[in-house]
């Protein structure tokens, strides 16, 4: 759904984005990570056909941005840091409008308005002018509009900014039933706790260029190196006589507690459990170190500006 080849834009002597190749499968969700000003939104701008590439390609919905934009921006829904809201307009005529632009019939425009509205509990204020919203309000509509003419791909950025917690968290979860239903998503976003629970793909983006890409797990294995897990023993007890298979080295021994390395958990997890039974070990949990994608994001960028510094 969408797929770009070394995709670059300049702007004089200054590259916003430089090089970045993506690949985002239907029913997918793609993050991009990355500080203010590393190129997010001018990547998304080149793929809504706004900005045209100064070098390389992409293809959204089987389209070329260079040629057909206009096919494009008729078949995605696009939610951006500046909404673009007309304040004086009702939420009712807003959709209406919107609906009208993307060729809606009256009967598709009423019953998408009304499922839109009461999904983002908007129905209530929907004769109120837009400008009386407050910015949660306001970030549901665009939304709302975003999905009115029920797009197969959607390049949301920042979409739940600004809004109460309540809120958000009904925003995700049409995001992960969005998903479901076999649409594309690309998706900016600083949260990297929803980044987390949301996205199959991850992309790290910096000066331009994409540093690391890959899923969650992908990441921490490149950036973190091999898991880490905790075996917690109900009371003291000599782990001396346990010996560790090939493949698991021992990080720390404590009375109470081992902390492992394992290069294949999924083989060599049942194994050490195998041989802590045989050793009557008292067992009370056996569980993997946290390791978090705001721990990934932040030792890549670590990374990079130290490199950066140095050169």
């Amino acid at each position: 759904m969408i797929e770009t080849h070394d995709l670059s834009k300049q702007f004089h002597d200054f590259w916003a984005v430089d090089g970045v190749n993506l690949s985002v499968q239907a029913g997918q969700i793609l993050a991009l990570l990355g500080q203010n000003g590393a190129g997010k939104t001018t990547t998304i701008r080149m793929l809504t056909a706004l900005l045209a590439p100064t070098r390389g390609s992409a293809r959204v919905a089987g389209y070329d941005v260079a040629t057909q934009g206009k096919e494009i921006r008729a078949s995605i829904g696009v939610l951006t840091e500046q909404h673009g809201l007309y304040m004086r307009m009702s939420a009712h005529e807003y959709l209406e409008f919107f609906g009208k632009v993307y060729g809606l019939s009256l009967e598709q425009r009423k019953l998408r308005k009304d499922q839109l509205l009461e999904y983002f509990g908007l129905a209530e204020a929907a004769k109120r002018r837009i400008g009386e919203y407050s910015k949660g309000m306001r970030q549901k509509l665009a939304l709302a509009r975003a999905m009115m003419h029920d797009p197969g791909v959607l390049l949301l950025d920042e979409p739940t900014s600004a809004m109460d917690p309540e809120s958000a968290r009904l925003v995700r979860d049409e995001i992960a039933r969005l998903k479901s239903s076999q649409r594309t998503l690309v998706l900016c976003s600083h949260n990297l706790t929803e980044v987390e629970a949301l996205a199959d793909q991850i992309a790290i983006i910096y000066r331009g260029k994409i540093l690391r890409k890959g899923t969650l797990q992908e990441l921490k294995m490149q950036v973190l190196g091999q898991p880490e897990y905790e075996v917690l023993f109900a009371e003291d007890w000599d782990s001396n006589g346990l010996e560790l298979p090939q493949g698991v080295e021992l990080v720390s021994r404590k009375a109470n507690s081992l902390k492992i390395r394992v290069a294949r958990p999924q083989e060599m997890n049942p194994v050490v459990l195998s041989r802590l039974s045989k050793l009557s070990a008292p067992v009370m949990a056996f569980q993997e170190e946290s390791r978090s994608l705001e721990q990934v994001y932040l030792k890549v960028m670590e990374e990079v500006k130290g490199f950066t510094n140095v050169h």
